[in-house]
C-alpha cells in the first residue's frame, strides 16, 4: 500500500493528537540530531505536548544554546569562536593528559611483564603461554586465593579504620 500523503491540518481527537505527537516529536528530535552531527551545529528544540507538559532538546545541550541566543551582546563570529576555542582547548587537555596517563599505564604494564617474567626465570618455571592446563588451573586457583585472602585483608583494615575514628569522634570523659 505505500505511504500516503496526508493532509496537514489540526487532529480534532484529542486521544490521537497525543499519539500524533509523541511519534512525531521523536522524528524531530532523531532529525534535530542528525542535524547537529552531519552539520556541526548546535541546536536547541522546545516543544509543549497537546496537556501542556514541555520536552526540550539540544545539541550539546538546551541551557548553553538558550544562554547564547537570550545574551546576544558579542556577535557570532566572536562568541563562537571564543566558547568553541575554549572548549576545544579543554578538550585537548583532556585529551593530551589522557593520552600522557594511558602512555604510562602501558610503561607500568610492560615494566611489570618483565618482572613477572623475570621472577619465573629465576624460579625456573616456564612463560605462562607454555603452561599446560593443569598447571594453569593450578595457577587460577592460587590467583583466586589470593583474591579472596586480599579481600578478607582489606575488610579487616577497612573495620579497624573505622573504628578509630569512631573511637576519635567520641568525647573524652
Amino acid at each position: 500500500m505505500g505511504r500516503r500523503k496526508i493532509e496537514i491540518k489540526m487532529v480534532t481527537d484529542s486521544g490521537t493528537r497525543q499519539v500524533t505527537f509523541s511519534k512525531r516529536r521523536t522524528g524531530l528530535f532523531k532529525k534535530a540530531n542528525e542535524l547537529a552531527i552531519l552539520c556541526a551545529v548546535q541546536i536547541a528544540i522546545i516543544v509543549f505536548s497537546p496537556g501542556g507538559k514541555p520536552f526540550s532538546f539540544g545539541h550539546p545541550n538546551v541551557e548553553s544554546i538558550v544562554h547564547r541566543f537570550l545574551n546576544r551582546e558579542n556577535t557570532p563570529d566572536d562568541a563562537g569562536s571564543r566558547d568553541e576555542s575554549t572548549t576545544d582547548d579543554n578538550l585537548n587537555q583532556r585529551l593530551l593528559d589522557l593520552l600522557k596517563r594511558l602512555n604510562a599505564e602501558e610503561k607500568r604494564g610492560e615494566m611489570l611483564e618483565k618482572a613477572l617474567k623475570a621472577k619465573r626465570a629465576a624460579k625456573g618455571q616456564p612463560p605462562l603461554n607454555q603452561l599446560g592446563l593443569s598447571k594453569l588451573a593450578e595457577l587460577k586457583s592460587s590467583l583466586e586465593d589470593l583474591r579472596d585472602k586480599l579481600k578478607d585483608c582489606i575488610n579487616e583494615k577497612e573495620v579497624v579504620s573505622a573504628l578509630l575514628l569512631l573511637a576519635e569522634q567520641q568525647p573524652k570523659k
